[in-house]
């Protein structure tokens, strides 16, 4: 939206940055040219690889695919613990990139033999732009899209994405808006908001939660949130609890001890979860699907390898029970 005096007000997120003229928002991508809002962050990827799906992690679509994934310089968060801080806290001079429009991400990813493209490692929401184009561009060759989000963008601009995109994982941070805004620099709405929409707009959708000791692994809120998400998101939606390993600036906390992810397991299944995992714990008995309703593995994982799938035309190769998601 342009305003006086060459400013501009950026639409895309929460944040809302009013921008001089010269200058850059948040995410540190677009740049405001004489009143003309310029995003760096297009065509010119700093990541590129061929990854499992289960890396994203998404579980309950096309397991045992690959997923070409890409990621530009930028975030609108700056959580503490973030992994990919030298993606996410650069700016697009920073990073060494690739040169790759849309249509070559397009036919890279048809040539690599990835079922989908992946938008990921830091956040995809900052380069809407580059991510929209090639989503357009991937669904045109018959490729799928799946985006790994913090889940902060505005309604609007979420769906006209969810037009070109087929799944979704949200890195949902915690429960509490203390949490976003102490250790992310965010806030909580927004995401509950985002993740809402896509829903409403039947986009295929997993979520992460990445259990912090002491900071968000309070039993009270775990218990809150499940019954938020069985309530606002479906009992169907599969929820990965994941170990929390010190990085970036929270290396003061140890890694997240077994015992408190499989508390938290237990409560979310108690709360109606259907379809808990427990992540970054490679081996774990979790990290395999089973049918709800006969208890069997229909999906059999260790680490990011898949070793067994039983589910046909959708539904479990023992009790011939729907299971969830996207298999084909």
């Amino acid at each position: 939206e342009k305003l006086k005096n060459k400013q501009i007000k950026c639409l895309i997120c929460p944040r809302e940055c009013v921008v001089g003229d010269m200058e850059r928002g948040y995410c540190g991508n677009k740049e405001n040219r004489g009143g003309k809002y310029v995003t760096l962050a297009w065509g010119n990827p700093c990541a590129a690889n061929n990854d499992p799906i289960e890396k994203k992690p998404l579980f309950h679509f096309l397991p045992g695919t690959k997923s070409f994934s890409i990621a530009a310089a930028g975030c609108n968060f700056d959580c503490k613990f973030c992994q990919n801080w030298d993606i996410s806290q650069s700016r697009p001079e920073q990073t060494r990139n690739y040169d790759l429009p849309p249509k070559d991400v397009a036919s890279y990813a048809k040539k690599v033999g990835s079922a989908s493209i992946a938008y990921t490692y830091g956040e995809p929401v900052v380069f809407y732009k580059y991510m929209y184009d090639c989503a357009a561009a991937a669904r045109a060759a018959g490729i799928r899209s799946v985006m790994i989000s913090n889940g902060y963008i505005n309604t609007k601009p979420l769906r006209a994405l969810c037009k070109t995109l087929d799944a979704v994982k949200i890195d949902f941070k915690a429960f509490t808006d203390k949490f976003y805004r102490q250790t992310c620099q965010g806030t909580l709405k927004p995401v509950l908001d985002a993740m809402v929409t896509i829903k409403k707009e039947e986009v295929w959708l997993e979520l992460v939660y990445l259990v912090v000791p002491t900071l968000n692994d309070d039993s009270k809120d775990i218990r809150a949130m499940a019954q938020w998400i069985v309530k606002n998101l479906g009992a169907d939606t599969p929820v990965h609890f994941t170990r929390f390993h010190p990085q970036y600036r929270l290396k003061n906390l140890p890694p997240t001890p077994l015992d408190t992810l499989e508390r938290i397991y237990d409560i979310a299944r108690d709360k109606g979860l259907r379809y808990a995992y427990i992540g970054n714990v490679p081996g774990h008995k979790t990290e395999s699907t089973r049918c709800r309703h006969c208890g069997k593995t229909v999906i059999a994982r260790t680490g990011y390898i898949v070793s067994s799938i039983n589910i046909k035309n959708g539904k479990c190769g023992f009790c011939g029970k729907a299971i969830p998601g996207v298999w084909s």
